[in-house]
């Protein structure tokens, strides 16, 4: 088959629900109705109840899909510091805040569909299948229905799959990438895309070539099942509007994962 006759399939997700308290951040009202999937933080690194609420009420009247977004119980590092944890705190951690979702799931009449981890933890599992074993146990405990959202090319992908469960595959449109697959420290310059012409160009390319330019100038192979913009991005919104326009003027079918994996 020609790749001009080819189908591209690509969910849109964002991490949302992180303000706190008297604290907003990010745009959530006005980045739900542009995505297909919100990846809604648990009340560890980020949220509080009434956030979770407020956030799952946006996304059903979006009629977007929802999953869990759990992380270390970080809120001043706002989950992005590496903790030392054993599997089975680790388990216990994914298994608390899935609860913790899922309670206003149910109210809201919404049907969790996918899991991400956040930040530290996110990056920690792509590179140790040990933790990565552990965080899909408690998944698979939970609902074994539910999506495992990993990194392409990373250890929670391969821990997920081995688990035999649904795994997608994401790819970051804000983000650079190391020549291993794994994303660029934050702390590295580089480490964030901020020009929005060159993100949306890497988006295209990673869901229609599969490949993407690492820092080094090198290109890697990637598989994008999902693309995410991170919701506290100061340019989130105009990147999410941007991607969009592009993937649907390339021929880019906009799903949620469940309609791809």
């Amino acid at each position: 088959m020609e790749r001009k006759n080819m189908t591209y399939r690509v969910d849109l997700n964002s991490d949302l629900g992180e303000s706190f308290g008297n604290y907003t951040i990010g745009n959530d009202d006005k980045v739900i109705p542009l995505i297909t999937s919100a990846n809604v933080a648990c009340g560890y690194h980020a949220s509080d109840p009434v956030v979770m609420d407020k956030t799952l009420a946006m996304a059903k009247e979006a009629g977007i899909r929802v999953g869990a977004h759990p992380g270390f119980p970080d809120l001043m590092g706002f989950g992005r510091r590496n903790l030392s944890v054993s599997p089975a705190e680790a388990k216990a951690y994914i298994l608390y805040q899935l609860g913790a979702l899922d309670a206003f799931c149910r109210v809201h009449g919404i049907k969790m569909q996918h899991v991400k981890p956040h930040g530290a933890l996110y990056n920690m599992a792509a590179k140790d299948y040990q933790l990565s074993q552990a965080i899909c146990q408690g998944i698979r405990e939970y609902d074994p229905e539910l999506i495992v959202l990993a990194l392409s090319g990373g250890e929670l992908a391969r821990a997920a799959k081995d688990m035999g469960l649904r795994t997608a595959l994401e790819v970051f449109a804000d983000r650079a990438y190391e020549e291993d697959g794994s994303l660029v420290n934050r702390r590295k310059e580089g480490a964030m895309i901020t020009d929005e012409d060159l993100a949306v160009s890497r988006v295209v390319r990673m869901v229609k070539e599969k490949k993407v330019t690492a820092i080094t100038g090198k290109d890697i192979p990637i598989q994008a099942d999902s693309v995410c913009v991170h919701g506290d991005g100061a340019k989130a919104l105009a990147f999410v509007e941007k991607i969009r326009k592009a993937l649907k003027e390339e021929g880019v079918e906009i799903c949620s994962l469940d309609r791809i994996v």
